[in-house]
C-alpha cells in the first residue's frame, strides 16, 4: 500500500497528464461535458459488473476510468472559469463533515440506524441541499433503481411499515387488484397494476435488507447461464432450438442447474 504522500502524488500526476491531454490531444480539446456524458455512464456500469464479479484487477481499472472523467469535468469547468477540482473535493469534504456530526460534532451515534434515522433531516437543512425528501432521486435512474432509492429515502424520514412482514399483505392486496385488472382486458390499467406490483416487491426486498437491482442481476446471469448450457447440448445433438420439445428443453434446463450453484 501506499503512503499518503505518494497518493497525493499520483493524483497530482494525473491532474498533470489531463492538463497535458486538453492542450496537446486533438481528441481531448474536443470533448464537452455532453460528449463524455455517455461513456461515464458506460464506466459506471462496467465498474459496476467488476463489483458483481468480485474481480479486484477490474475494479481498481473501473474505479482510474471514472476517475480519470472527475478529472475531465472538472478541468473543462476550470477552462471556463466556473470551478476546478479543489472546489469538488472541498465541496464533498463539507457535505461529509456536515452530514456526519456524530463524527466531526456532538451528536451521539452508535450504530448505522442511527445515523440513517436523521439523514434525510440532516440534508433537509443542509444549505443549498433538497427542498423535499425525494427531491435528490435522480429522474434519470433506471426505473427499478429509482423505486428502491424512492423507498428507502422516505423510510429515513419515518414513512415505513411498522414490521416487514407487513408488506406481504400490501404484494397480496396488489396481486389481486392486478389479476382483476387482467380479466378486464384493460390493457392501460393492467400496466398500472404491473407497476404498483412490482414496486411492493422491490419494498419488500428493502424491507428484507435485499438489493432488488443485486438480486434481479445474480437472475438474469444464471438465466444466461442456464440458457446457453441448453443451448450448447443441442448444438451438440446437431439440432436447433426449434427442433426441440418443450420437454426435451426442460430436461436439458434441470440438468443445466446442477452444473453451477444458484
Amino acid at each position: 500500500m501506499h503512503t499518503r504522500e505518494q497518493k497525493l502524488e499520483a493524483f497530482g500526476q494525473l491532474l498533470d497528464v489531463m492538463d497535458e491531454l486538453r492542450k496537446k490531444c486533438p481528441w481531448d480539446r474536443e470533448q464537452t461535458n455532453e460528449s463524455l456524458r455517455a461513456n461515464t455512464i458506460e464506466e459506471t456500469y462496467e465498474l459496476a459488473e467488476a463489483i458483481i464479479n468480485n474481480d479486484n484487477d477490474e475494479i481498481r481499472k473501473e474505479l482510474g476510468d471514472l476517475l480519470l472523467h472527475v478529472v475531465f469535468y472538472s478541468k473543462i469547468a476550470e477552462e471556463k472559469e466556473a470551478f476546478d477540482i479543489g472546489d469538488v473535493c472541498r465541496a464533498i469534504c463539507d457535505k461529509l463533515i456536515f452530514r456526519h456530526p456524530h463524527v466531526f460534532g456532538n451528536l451521539q451515534a452508535d450504530s448505522a440506524g442511527m445515523v440513517e434515522k436523521t439523514w434525510e433531516q440532516i440534508k433537509l437543512k443542509e444549505k443549498g441541499g433538497n427542498k423535499t425528501v425525494l427531491e435528490g432521486v435522480p429522474s434519470s435512474l433506471p426505473s427499478l433503481v429509482k423505486a428502491y432509492r424512492i423507498q428507502d429515502k422516505a423510510r429515513n424520514a419515518g414513512f415505513d411499515w411498522n414490521e416487514r412482514h407487513d408488506v406481504w399483505e400490501k404484494v397480496k392486496e396488489e396481486l389481486g387488484e392486478l389479476e382483476a385488472e387482467m380479466e378486464q382486458m384493460n390493457a392501460d390499467n393492467t400496466e398500472a397494476e404491473f407497476g404498483d406490483v412490482l414496486f411492493s416487491i422491490i419494498n419488500a426486498a428493502r424491507l428484507y435488507k435485499v438489493n432488488p437491482d443485486n438480486a434481479l442481476e445474480r437472475t438474469n446471469r444464471k438465466f444466461i447461464y442456464r440458457f446457453n448450457y441448453m443451448e450448447q447440448k443441442i448444438r451438440e445433438q446437431g439440432r436447433s432450438l426449434r427442433e426441440m420439445t418443450l420437454n426435451e428443453m426442460e430436461a436439458l434446463w434441470q440438468e443445466a442447474k446442477t452444473t453451477r450453484p444458484s
